[in-house]
């Protein structure tokens, strides 16, 4: 069975790098919040052309912080995709405020705006919930329709959260989603297209207040002193460890962006004529953290694809909404039609930055002889 994601070559590239990283980080002995920390976190800003950059213990503690930070009331409606994993409208409920399932565009499978501003005109005729926030969701390392998103989101006076947990480093039109946002939040969990080897978060954003609010919360809530609280936060740090893991991987993370796009226009041109495959927003570049496309019989193609020794997986056999703690939760007024289509066909497969010649070739063999 050929690796479904490839972090061994990844790791043998780097591998003098990491050991030098680790090895100064073990001698120098602060192991949270060192130096190695602020380091990525002003590469990180660099990177995604903000201000600010602050890490965090997990990809879902760094979407749930921003809402702590506007503090989020019960009658708060916050706009999410239910095609997605489970973070996204989790942290909505943990803070009391109440997710608005909305629909994906069938091609890109992010947030269908037009579905977005149906979802928004319904709210407003609710007398019990207030549209607040979007969080629009890089699925599978796609960049979402920013430009008609955020426009909703200004006409509306809706603060937005691109959640680039699979998709930091996507860009549309040039610019990352942080352009659009007022903030982007990150994982860095082992299989995401920048992770590292544990778990793992990030936020990056221009707005000085909510940076500060933020590096408060993150921390306990401290305030100007050590053991000064302002406010009731959370202990969510990335370790030191882990900081100079990623500013190795940060190092060819561009290159690694670049083989991803040759390995996904590989793949559209082996099979593209066989199967739907995925397309990209005009003006977009994805990180590709998945590579999905839709087949009519999924258990079959499945079965046929593990005898030829390639795996897949499915993300996501269930939408959210359709799970039973989710189910009192309101969705679009016109439902979610191409949520519950793309879940029962969707299946990905293989994808890393080192997928070229014969693993290629095996999954293009296997796709073809499958359907």
């Amino acid at each position: 069975m050929i690796p479904f994601i490839d972090l061994a070559a990844q790791r043998a590239r780097i591998r003098d790098g990491l050991q030098s990283r680790v090895n100064a980080i073990l001698d120098g002995g602060r192991y949270i919040l060192g130096p190695e920390v602020q380091e990525l976190e002003a590469a990180l800003a660099a990177f995604g052309g903000t201000r600010y950059a602050l890490t965090c213990a997990n990809g879902t503690d760094a979407l749930a912080l921003p809402l702590m930070a506007w503090a989020l009331r019960r009658k708060d409606a916050v706009f999410v995709p239910s095609f997605t994993f489970a973070s996204t409208a989790e942290v909505v409920l943990w803070l009391g405020a109440t997710p608005v399932f909305v629909d994906i565009d069938p091609d890109t499978y992010c947030m269908d705006p037009k579905s977005l501003a149906r979802a928004v005109q319904w709210v407003k005729g609710q007398p019990d919930l207030e549209p607040s926030v979007v969080i629009a969701v890089d699925l599978f390392g796609q960049p979402t329709d920013y430009p008609a998103i955020s426009a909703i989101c200004q006409d509306e006076g809706m603060r937005l959260i691109a959640d680039s947990a699979q998709g930091f480093g996507c860009t549309l039109n040039g610019r990352h989603p942080a352009f659009w946002a007022d903030i982007a939040t990150i994982s860095f969990y082992p299989a995401k297209p920048l992770g590292c080897y544990g778990d793992g978060g990030a936020m990056v954003m221009d707005d000085e207040t909510l940076a500060g609010l933020i590096k408060s919360l993150r921390n306990h809530g401290e305030g100007q002193d050590r053991y000064e609280y302002a406010r009731i936060g959370m202990n969510s740090r990335l370790d030191t460890l882990q900081a100079g893991i990623l500013l190795e991987k940060l190092s060819i993370f561009p290159d690694e962006i670049k083989s991803r796009n040759r390995a996904a226009a590989f793949y559209r041109g082996g099979f593209g004529d066989v199967v739907k495959t995925p397309q990209v927003i005009n003006g977009g570049v994805s990180t590709w953290a998945q590579y999905t496309i839709e087949v009519e019989d999924r258990d079959r193609f499945r079965a046929g694809l593990s005898e030829a020794g390639v795996p897949t997986a499915v993300y996501y056999p269930v939408p959210i909404h359709m799970q039973s703690p989710y189910a009192a939760c309101p969705c679009a007024p016109d439902g979610l039609p191409v949520t519950e289509a793309a879940a029962a066909r969707v299946v990905s497969l293989p994808m890393d930055a080192y997928l070229e010649g014969g693993r290629a070739e095996t999954v293009i063999r296997a796709v073809r002889a499958a359907v």
